[in-house]
């Protein structure tokens, strides 16, 4: 019985030793199953094909292909035996059908843990796909990993006008290239704009109010809205937290009619404020300035009053079933509440 070693083509690593027996396709079909690929032809060492089962000896080393040419494992051992060689190879990216050449050395070095670099710190060991030209096929964004492979090359993050940073950092994650990342990750946060708290002006909240739908949520918290007319208005469920609704001229808000259900309006100076007819069920007054304000015939149903200022406040016929009157400033005096 005749034995041989095979060894996949181009390579003298993770040899099998098999038995010889039947036909040449039987012989392939041994060497598929224990090599864990698709044999379709056999060279020997000097990369003759063998046609005829009748050609191979024992103790032949033999190399098996899926159909491409013969490789000379020689070739392997000179570049395995020169560390310095393995990593200064020149290879060719095919990054979502645009080609990249750079080095292998380019790839490992700069971030040896990155997902990148141990897809080509050895070779083959990831079955890294190839196109037909032997470029690394890898399905990813060209533009955003251009930035990626230069900063590899120099270590200066440079993207063009035009790339978006958020893409270049989702590509940097998904590589793995943490430094990267983080870098990215600051200098997204540096372009923010600061954030804006100066007051908006009446005009610009009567704006806000006309194009929001009546569905949707408004929030204005710690607005400016001195003198505001808002006569019959619909805020329901609105967030006016800490507003300033006083007028230095003595011009006092309006807000008669206006259906203010549930809205939170804590801490709001309200000094003179109407409110009269006003629905405020459930709303949330804590803390309030509300110092000679209107608020007859108002529904304060549920309503959280604690801690407001009601000096000369007038709730003459006004709903309090459920207020809460708990830390008041000054007391409320039941002349304020009788019609």
């Amino acid at each position: 019985m005749r034995r041989v070693t095979l060894f996949v083509n181009g390579t003298c690593k993770n040899g099998k030793v098999v038995a010889v027996y039947g036909t040449l396709s039987d012989l392939l079909s041994v060497a598929s199953n224990k090599l864990g690929i698709k044999a379709s032809c056999l060279y020997n060492g000097k990369g003759g094909l063998i046609d005829d089962i009748a050609l191979i000896r024992d103790d032949d080393v033999l190399y098996v292909s899926e159909g491409d040419p013969f490789i000379d494992p020689q070739n392997e051992a000179k570049i395995t035996s020169d560390p310095l060689a393995a990593h200064t190879d020149w290879l060719t990216l095919n990054i979502g059908g645009r080609l990249f050449t750079t080095t292998r050395s380019t790839l490992v070095s700069k971030e040896p843990e990155s997902m990148l670099a141990h897809m080509f710190r050895e070779k083959d060991v990831w079955g890294n796909k190839q196109d037909e030209h032997g470029a690394y096929l890898i399905d990813r964004s060209p533009e955003y990993f251009e930035p990626i492979l230069n900063y590899l090359r120099h270590g200066q993050l440079i993207i063009n006008e035009g790339i978006n940073i958020r893409g270049v950092l989702e590509e940097a994650r998904f590589f793995g290239i943490e430094q990267l990342a983080e870098q990215l990750e600051v200098a997204i946060k540096n372009s923010q704009p600061p954030e804006d708290h100066s007051p908006i002006s009446r005009k610009e909240f009567v704006r806000f109010l006309l194009a929001t739908p009546t569905k949707s949520e408004l929030r204005c918290q710690g607005a400016n809205l001195q003198g505001v007319k808002m006569l019959c208005s619909n805020a329901e469920g609105a967030s006016l937290k800490g507003c300033n609704f006083e007028d230095p001229s003595g011009l006092k808000a309006n807000l008669e009619g206006a259906n203010l259900k549930g809205v939170d309006m804590e801490g709001s100076q309200m000094t003179g404020i109407n409110l009269r007819v006003a629905t405020l069920k459930n709303a949330k007054l804590k803390n309030c300035n509300l110092r000679g304000a209107t608020l007859a015939g108002t529904d304060l149903e549920n309503c959280d009053l604690s801690g407001c200022d009601l000096q000369e406040a007038n709730l003459r016929g006004s709903n309090v079933k459920g207020a809460i009157f708990e830390e008041m400033l000054t007391p409320l005096h039941m002349s304020q509440s009788v019609r």
